[in-house]
């Protein structure tokens, strides 16, 4: 890959629309942007409408053509957007005028790559920005969006500036004598690096929470066979994704759905009744279950009337007592009652997932956006910090352990960097960013 390249690609979503926006990027495009506008005169960040043509002058599309010049741009390079009409065909000759002028397609993420490389972004930013073009929800886009604008980014910078300091004040501890320091420096480096361990330690504690906002809450309906999860997943739905039969054993693997309840995304899975079983599929499908209860932020237990659970549950569960309507209610504290065949409690059903979503995650939308490379990378310098508050009064490797920790936040943030690690940052993006 070739950064000194004029690069192109179709930032708008592809198929038949009525504006498709195609985004250019390189070096000095000044002079081609007259051309496309056959104008001398051109003003910055102002939208022209041209007659687009070729090499031979013959018409490509009428559009609007907007000049971003260096370093005031997404990519920190000069850019020009095309907004033609979004036909297939006007796309493809587009494509295959702007091939002719020397230019290229661009690379997933690539646009991305070079506004890091041009400053104009850090890897966290990065990843907030494909956050935000996964997300489905409200809460998601509110979420990523933080992490975008740089929240992240603000908050890992501050960490590592810290450390930064404290390292070099416990190396400065080997080479200058107590008078040439700050007063109490060690116990003031030992108390930073503390809380710093605790903000980290509290961060990762978070992941789970941000790893549900970001890719979905998990809802898993559990029971024994033939106890109405498959009717009380459908009502859910709203739709009869799942086989409903009087047949115990009828779901064999986990059956999924995505549902969006007060703006979080919800992964709701209706599960294999679990029992003993010599049929070999069941046996994986329960196991199966077993996997999704341990994934699950939030179980559903459904029951019958005929068998009354314990009415103590879990902080994350819901006891449902199901098939109300075909026995006389016995009390069960906490439970909720339903009849899927009715549509008795549903509703209630309903309210319950609701007040347990907002009670575990609202105000977590403003917490850092962690993803599996921030997570790993967080866990090498909540590691190394405890490994240098270990080290105590041995302040030569006290300062090499809140180094290495200021390097593994450095990596969030792409101020170090590896091929790896910028390879998987970028390739989450499309092309067009």
């Amino acid at each position: 890959m070739n950064n000194n390249d004029t690069i192109f690609a179709l930032s708008s979503g592809h198929g038949k629309s009525g504006v498709a926006v195609v985004r250019i990027s390189g070096e000095n495009l000044g002079d081609i942007f007259a051309r496309f506008v056959n104008k001398t005169d051109i003003k910055p960040r102002r939208a022209y409408f041209t007659n687009l043509r070729d090499n031979a002058g013959e018409l490509i599309d009428q559009c609007l053509a907007i000049y971003f010049p260096a370093p005031h741009s997404f990519t920190g390079e000069d850019v020009i957007e095309l907004h033609t009409h979004g036909a297939p065909a006007v796309i493809s000759a587009v494509f295959e005028y702007l091939g002719t002028l020397g230019m290229r397609m661009a690379t997933p993420g690539e646009f991305s790559r070079r506004a890091f490389y041009n400053n104009k972004m850090d890897l966290a930013d990065v990843d907030g920005l494909a956050a935000l073009l996964d997300a489905q929800t409200d809460i998601q886009r509110k979420h990523a969006l933080q992490s975008m604008l740089g929240r992240d980014s603000e908050i890992y910078n501050t960490w590592r500036t810290q450390m930064v300091e404290i390292s070099a004040y416990a190396a400065a501890m080997l080479d200058y004598s107590p008078d040439d320091l700050p007063p109490n420096i060690g116990d003031t480096i030992q108390n930073r690096t503390q809380k710093l361990y605790d903000e980290i330690g509290a961060a990762l504690r978070g992941y789970r929470t941000s790893r549900a906002i970001r890719g979905g809450i998990n809802v898993a309906l559990v029971g024994e066979t033939n106890v109405g999860k498959s009717s009380i997943f459908n009502h859910l739905v709203g739709s009869n994704r799942a086989i409903v039969s009087d047949i115990a054993g009828t779901t064999r693997d986990v059956v999924s759905a995505t549902i969006d309840i007060d703006g979080y995304m919800v992964n709701l899975s209706d599960t294999a009744g679990i029992r003993e079983t010599s049929d070999e599929i069941e046996s994986i499908g329960i196991e199966r279950t077993k996997t999704e209860i341990e994934n699950a932020d939030i179980v559903v237990r459904v029951y019958t009337p005929e068998n009354i659970p314990d009415s103590n549950c879990k902080p994350n569960e819901i006891i449902v007592i199901n098939k109300s309507d075909t026995a006389k209610k016995r009390s069960c504290k906490n439970a909720i009652y339903t009849s899927a065949h009715t549509g008795d409690g549903m509703n209630t059903l309903m309210d319950m997932l609701r007040t347990k979503i907002h009670k575990m995650f609202d105000g977590r939308e403003s917490d850092l956006s962690i993803n599996a490379r921030t997570k790993s990378l967080l866990e090498t310098a909540y590691n190394e910090l405890e490994n240098a508050i270990r080290a105590g009064d041995n302040y030569d490797i006290f300062a090499e352990h809140t180094r290495r920790a200021s390097d593994a936040i450095g990596k969030i943030l792409g101020t170090i960097t590896a091929n790896e690690i910028l390879d998987m940052t970028f390739g989450q993006l499309c092309l067009g960013k």
